[in-house]
């Protein structure tokens, strides 16, 4: 039986899934034409997959940690109803500059909040003020992976979901070889052997870990 290439599986998977709103066009053009690491941006795959759970949840509230140029957020966004609300955290002015433009010439813009600050700061307020979220989506400095699971889980209800992002690194979960690596097979691992939540480690893409608080 015949192997198929990445590259060709790749394409049969982007051929069987929903087509992109044409917003987000122009946002992967200028991602990758002015922005350091463009492969860091959530790609059509993925973005649909993540607008598929906001809906499936009947999420309202949504925490994101780490913005990039906003192609995550505005596809939970998308998915979110009327009424609802998405933060997002990150540190980089100039990605999420673009992230904001991109955002207010969306359909959704009006309900992204993007908080320029270190997440765990930012969480803290949220933490502070309250605040509780439906469905909250890792996706920044991976040596602080199990720091923002640890520091979300009181925002989020019974219920409520955590997805993080990158959690097969490439494959080298198997066997790190840098600190990156070892932060992501620390968290998954955290994960697995916590009991507040049921689990599943996806291969979307580069792997989605995803738990749902019990």
């Amino acid at each position: 039986m015949p192997v198929l290439s990445s590259d060709a599986l790749n394409d049969y998977i982007h051929a069987h899934s929903q087509e992109a709103h044409p917003v987000f066009g122009p946002l992967v053009e200028e991602t990758q034409a002015t922005l350091p690491i463009p492969q860091m941006q959530v790609g059509r795959v993925e973005g649909a997959f993540l607008k598929m759970m906001v809906q499936l949840t009947g999420a309202k509230r949504i925490l994101e940690i780490g913005t990039y140029s906003g192609y995550s957020a505005m596809a939970m966004a998308s998915g979110l109803p009327d009424d609802g609300k998405l933060i997002t955290c990150d540190i980089d002015p100039v990605a999420t500059e673009v992230a904001r433009r991109h955002m207010d010439g969306s359909p959704w813009g009006d309900k992204i909040e993007i908080r320029l600050a270190p997440a765990l700061e930012t969480i803290a307020q949220l933490a502070e003020a309250g605040e509780q979220f439906d469905l909250v989506f890792i996706d920044a400095d991976k040596t602080n992976y199990s720091n923002y699971y640890d520091a979300v889980m009181p925002l989020v209800p019974s219920g409520g979901l955590i997805l993080a992002d990158n959690t097969l690194w490439s494959g080298t979960v198997l066997a790190p070889d840098g600190p990156d690596g070892e932060a992501i097979v620390a968290f998954n691992a955290k994960v697995q052997a916590d009991d507040r939540v049921e689990n599943v480690l996806l291969s979307v893409r580069d792997g989605i870990m995803a738990a749902r608080k019990r």
